[in-house]
């Protein structure tokens, strides 16, 4: 005989403020850290925030600046998989923050924001600090709530968490009235929501996609983030192995695909490998799998991979076809449709194809001077391969992406969609927080470092050990290489004066600072910096035109690169 089991009964609602509902809807959900930064608006939020942080349930990182926040937010994100979370007030606290949601958003990682607003009495009337940010994010958020009811709040927190990691991940922005956080509301606990359901497909677009894979002769695979979000990278390899099928990868794809593996192609577009973008331009399938077709990889899309059949494999159905116009599409979560093609999927050998490909390969240069290779190859060599890289954006970016070796998934954070100078710093803190007891590091450039050299404060009073090396050549180095070869060396507002000093900026921060021009300097750079315990600062001073090889000049197809001046 079997007994039924009883209805869990849920417990007696209890009567909390706003404020606190959201604290303890942020508990439902796990969440253990937050970033953010106060003011007047948002203020009972944080005197509701005191006692959470005062027994221990939750952390509160108060980082420099509100961008620094939600890139923190986002880092964390990017290093864990799980919903970074960032507070801010209203007005230009607010705004501060949009930056950093756009850069989350366009690159699929998944952030909460919540900010403060004037009350529901003064909405609309030019009150101080009230700034319409709903109005501001709505393009650069996956969702947004402007909150009107107390009774509101429970359902929207939770709501957020399961948007932002639900499908293709994003950002979620909840704007809170000041009168609501001290209102008051019935509350009962409640477990998270799962994820939403990801698109089904059909068990025949599979067996047709196998046979369109097992019948090419010149197959690569097009792999770009959706791959590292959806936690792909064993299916992905064993696709490729399968088929003998080279991996031409994206930059937020990178590490989710071995460069060490010898069917590694690496990063493909305007920056990318000499053999991946040949090899996409003379294939005959080319297998997208969970990217978007940024035009940064397929340079003039009306001539990209035209002698191929080009499939497209992606859960966001609003890309499909936007970009790239494709000869097979599948809509789904790439985990799922990778398993379940797998086993359709003939073991092939197709060493022609590779050795072709292999041709087409270009050795870097051997140099005995301090070059961006140089630095990131001594780099890399101090560190092991669950070492996570931050970088700005730039020429020292590209750098990073062409010469280091990622094996492993999200360990290179990076701002890929928007390019977001400033991102770094941010960015490394979170994944510090995320990930700790992993080393991090930040790599960047002298451009990118004087826009969030700010939060080093945020870094010091954390006792984070971040390593920061700073490639300073004195300029806006991609710019520059711009205005060299399509501007006519017309070198306008580029030039960044040698008026700050490494060592000392560090020392005002109560870290180390270091200012190297060989590798053995760097080397013995980092041994020191590392004995400190702390963050450092480790410059790294590069001839001014140091450029990025190769490069597809703007508007070109991506079989026309520029390999040196």
């Amino acid at each position: 005989m079997t007994t039924a089991t009883k209805p869990e009964k849920k417990k007696n609602p209890v009567r909390l403020t706003g404020a606190q509902i959201i604290m303890e809807c942020l508990l439902e959900q796990g969440v253990d850290l937050i970033f953010g930064y106060p003011g007047g608006q948002i203020m009972p939020l944080y005197d509701a925030l005191y006692d959470y942080t005062k027994d221990g349930r939750i952390r509160h990182i108060l980082t420099a600046h509100e961008q620094g926040a939600t890139h923190a937010a986002d880092g964390y994100a990017r290093a864990t998989g799980k919903v970074g979370v960032c507070f801010a007030t209203s007005g230009p606290g607010a705004t501060n923050t949009v930056t950093g949601i756009a850069t989350a958003n366009l690159d699929s990682s998944p952030i909460v924001v919540v900010t403060g607003q004037v009350p529901n009495s003064s909405i609309g009337r030019d009150a101080f600090q009230e700034v319409d940010i709903i109005g501001i994010t709505l393009p650069i958020t996956k969702h947004s709530y402007a909150l009107r009811r107390v009774e509101d709040i429970a359902p929207a927190v939770r709501e957020a968490f399961r948007i932002a990691a639900s499908g293709r991940p994003g950002a979620v922005l909840i704007d809170v009235p000041k009168n609501l956080f001290t209102e008051t509301a019935e509350y009962n606990p409640e477990k998270p929501l799962g994820k939403y359901e990801t698109p089904h497909f059909r068990e025949d677009k599979i067996l047709r996609l196998a046979e369109l894979i097992n019948r090419a002769e010149r197959p690569v695979i097009h792999a770009g983030g959706g791959v590292r979000i959806s936690d792909a990278s064993e299916e992905l390899s064993e696709l490729a192995h399968k088929a003998d099928i080279p991996v031409a990868t994206t930059l937020m794809c990178l590490g989710s695909f071995p460069r060490t593996d010898p069917l590694s192609l690496g990063i493909m577009g305007m920056h990318g490998m000499r053999e991946a973008n040949l090899a996409v331009q003379n294939s005959d399938l080319l297998i997208t799998i969970g990217a978007r077709f940024s035009d940064r990889v397929t340079g003039d899309a009306r001539g990209y991979a035209k002698k191929s059949q080009v499939v497209h494999i992606d859960i966001d159905r609003a890309e499909i076809d936007k970009n790239v116009l494709t000869d097979f599409r599948l809509v789904g979560d790439v985990k799922d449709v990778l398993t379940a093609l797998l086993p359709h999927i003939k073991e092939s050998k197709r060493t022609a194809w590779r050795e072709q490909i292999s041709s087409w390969h270009r050795p870097d240069p051997d140099s005995s001077k301090f070059t961006p290779k140089t630095i990131i190859d001594t780099i890399r060599a101090a560190c092991d391969e669950e070492t996570i890289v931050a970088t700005d954006v730039g020429q020292h970016q590209m750098w990073t992406a062409q010469y280091w070796p990622f094996t492993k998934p999200c360990k290179l954070i990076t701002s890929g969609g928007m390019g977001t100078m400033g991102f770094g710093m941010g960015a490394a803190i979170g994944a510090a927080f995320g990930r700790p007891g992993t080393e991090t590091i930040l790599i960047t450039g002298d451009g990118s470092f004087r826009m969030n050299l700010n939060e080093l404060i945020t870094a010091r009073i954390q006792e984070l050990p971040i390593l920061v090396f700073v490639i300073r050549n004195g300029t806006l180095g991609m710019v520059r290489q711009w205005q060299k070869l399509f501007w006519e060396r017309r070198y306008s507002a580029t030039d960044l004066p040698d008026v700050l000093d490494y060592e000392k900026l560090a020392e005002s921060f109560g870290l180390t600072g270091y200012r190297v021009d060989s590798a053995d300097g760097l080397r013995e750079a980092i041994a020191a910096a590392r004995g400190t315990g702390r963050a450092a600062v480790i410059c790294c001073d590069v001839f001014i035109d140091e450029n990025v090889w190769p490069i597809v000049p703007p508007g070109d197809t991506i079989d026309n690169q520029r390999m040196e001046e």
